[in-house]
């Protein structure tokens, strides 16, 4: 049984890693649980695609949603993704935020695919349209602490 991943200090060399035994829950298309810090410093959380980019969780959202601008105000969020053949198995990552725009068109055609089948997000999921009216971003999701597994005792 794998217990929790105790939280790396600051001052410690390097972040907790996602384990080889977990990896997969962040790269076969299975939901997660987005969080970020709403105004007021309550929690809001979405349903999002998730993939690993071999060091960090990523997701991908507009800044023009809430959870945009969540992130753009308090980089701080969790991800939580459980496997839906086993739900005492699963990976939460904490950590803070990484925006990236380079490629976030790419990636989100790249999580509908795996996600849908669908070629591409806009003008198949989502009116085309509406492309020009949002700002997308994949938002790296940089560990400072990762947990693993219900523990049953």
């Amino acid at each position: 049984m794998t217990t929790p991943v105790a939280p790396v200090a600051p001052e410690a060399s390097a972040a907790p890693t996602v384990p080889a035994s977990h990896v997969d829950l962040l790269t076969r298309p299975i939901c997660g649980v987005f969080t970020t810090i709403g105004p007021g410093g309550q929690p809001q959380s979405s349903l999002v695609w998730v993939d690993f980019d071999g060091s960090c969780a990523r997701v991908n959202t507009t800044l023009e949603r809430q959870k945009g601008r969540n992130l753009l105000a308090d980089k701080k969020v969790s991800l939580l993704v459980v496997d839906p053949d086993n739900t005492g198995r699963f990976i939460q990552v904490r950590g803070d935020a990484e925006l990236v725009t380079d490629g976030a068109d790419e990636h989100l055609d790249a999580l509908t695919r795996r996600y849908t089948g669908r070629p591409a997000y806009y003008g198949h999921i989502y009116p085309l349209e509406q492309r020009a009216l949002e700002t997308r971003v994949i938002c790296r999701i940089c560990a400072r602490r990762i947990t693993l597994d219900a523990i049953h005792a």
